[in-house]
């Protein structure tokens, strides 16, 4: 059921899934060419972005390279995707080189003083956080109530679609629920909507996430705009 959309923030906070821009056949060339676009007509109308970058395919194929050959310690598993987040944000960064920030943000908890540029890309930090929670905190610092976490997915499920047929579409679910669903722990590669820690911290914040399937443009422009888009709103 597409959402009829209050959203009109003026900072948007996006967490872009990894999955979208390096899924497991290598980076997605048109994606990017289509989100360079959309992300440059709003910032042509005033808007400013926070674009958090996740690790994808590259992360993945690390972390199984490494555990094929030894054991691995979390914060080696944590620290591989890391670096995947970081590769990936700078490819973000020099695709906007003309309207972004000139240094990546590899640390939400800095000062950001000299953002004076229309976008802002930032990526992991350290063993424990997601690029979902620098999101988050980047928002929760930027006075940003919303943030729109764009993943392979359209929305939530009840269950696994790709495990159960019967596994139902959620549009909006409250905190408390949705916590319930993905638990209170990150561990490195796990795959749920939104990270559990962020979570907690969205949650406690007063926050909104809104989930969308990144690979539908057309869909974020529906939210850009301030028309229905289709998509998981999770809020208080």
């Amino acid at each position: 059921m597409p959402h009829n959309n209050s959203f009109k923030p003026s900072t948007m906070v996006l967490s872009v899934g990894g999955s979208l821009v390096v899924p497991n056949g290598g980076i997605d060339v048109s994606f990017l060419k289509d989100f360079k676009k959309l992300i440059s007509t709003y910032v042509k109308r005033g808007w400013r972005f926070v674009i958090v970058v996740g690790g994808g395919g590259t992360a993945r194929h690390y972390q199984q390279a490494a555990r094929a050959i030894g054991k691995l310690e979390r914060d080696d598993i944590d620290w591989l995707g890391i670096h995947s987040t970081r590769l990936n944000g700078h490819l973000m960064r020099t695709i906007f080189r003309e309207i972004a920030h000139p240094v990546m943000i590899k640390d939400p908890s800095r000062p950001m003083t000299k953002w004076k540029e229309s976008v802002l890309v930032a990526a992991g930090w350290k063993p424990g956080w997601s690029t979902d929670y620098v999101a988050t905190r980047l928002a929760k610092r930027l006075g940003a109530k919303t943030v729109v976490n764009l993943s392979n997915i359209d929305y939530v499920y009840d269950k696994d679609p790709n495990k159960f047929k019967e596994a139902q579409a959620i549009c909006d679910i409250g905190w408390k629920d949705f916590r319930k669903m993905v638990g209170d722990t990150w561990d490195p590669g796990m795959n749920v909507p939104f990270d559990p820690v962020a979570s907690r911290m969205a949650h406690r914040s007063g926050m909104t996430v809104v989930l969308l399937n990144g690979k539908n443009t057309k869909n974020l422009q529906a939210l850009l705009s301030g028309r229905t888009f289709i998509g998981t709103v999770i809020q208080s």
